[in-house]
């Protein structure tokens, strides 16, 4: 018993270890004043009227959305893709090829985005929504890549042994077998995907325009020129945003699985 409650109290000071600097600076975005201080004069909603009314704010918003929603679709149809191919033991070179699919989350971020940025601008990919978005997927492959790839790994073989015995082609064991059973490591993935885009700054600086300033960058340059409370107030988008995605996730993966028990 002891032992149970030295385990629970631990976990609990790692939880509040990590969520006390959210804690810490979130409320100061409903702060009245203008700088990042406490005590807090009054509270306002005036920096989240600001995110919408302000030019700069309210386009980063709407790029950042634009650019996450195109890592997503695309990291995901490619991950996805990468992880129902390597899936088979004994594949010529799946070895190597595995680890150029993990290789985008070891390379330090400024390395790839010198290189991104001297490849595109031989494609006349610089400054244009296109670069920003095929930039994100990049680094947002490996982790479809893997939630995927532990997905699949789950799924029994003889079920879909079973759909080829009873006459179903490849693409319908695909489509009505293994896809659903993957489904939440798919989902999973898109999350993960879509937050990464929402976060990713360093690449951001290197092949984005001034037209596509994501959220990040703009609190990343906002943190450079004036320390605003406008930053809480993007970062508790970021947070509700986040939660908001992950727990339609949940929702859907919940819903799958009672499909496929069903």
């Amino acid at each position: 018993m002891l032992g149970r409650f030295v385990k629970i109290g631990f976990g609990l000071m790692i939880i509040i270890f990590l969520v006390a600097p959210l804690f810490a600076i979130l409320p100061l975005a409903f702060t009245s004043g203008m700088f990042l201080t406490y005590p807090v004069p009054d509270w306002s909603t005036r920096w989240f009227e600001e995110l919408v009314t302000a030019d700069a704010w309210r386009r980063s918003i709407i790029n950042s959305l634009v650019i996450g929603l195109g890592t997503t679709v695309l990291a995901t149809v490619l991950g996805t893709l990468a992880a129902l191919g390597l899936r088979h033991q004994g594949l010529p070179f799946a070895l190597p090829i595995r680890t150029l699919f993990i290789l985008p989350m070891v390379i330090p971020a400024v390395v790839l985005g010198v290189g991104m940025q001297l490849l595109f601008g031989q494609l006349g990919l610089t400054n244009t929504y296109a670069g920003v978005i095929v930039a994100h997927t990049i680094v947002a492959i490996p982790l479809v890549y893997i939630t995927v790839s532990g997905a699949v790994a789950g799924i029994d073989r003889r079920v879909e042994l079973a759909a080829y015995s009873l006459g179903a082609s490849p693409f319908t064991v695909m489509r009505k077998v293994t896809l659903p059973l993957a489904s939440p490591g798919i989902a999973s993935g898109a999350v993960l995907a879509f937050a990464t885009s929402l976060d990713e700054v360093v690449l951001t600086l290197f092949v984005a325009g001034p037209n596509q300033r994501t959220l990040a960058r703009q609190m990343f340059s906002t943190i450079r020129e004036n320390i605003s409370p406008a930053i809480a107030a993007a970062a508790l988008i970021f947070i509700v945003g986040t939660i908001i995605v992950g727990l339609l996730s949940m929702a859907l993966h919940r819903r799958m699985k009672r499909r496929l028990t069903q």
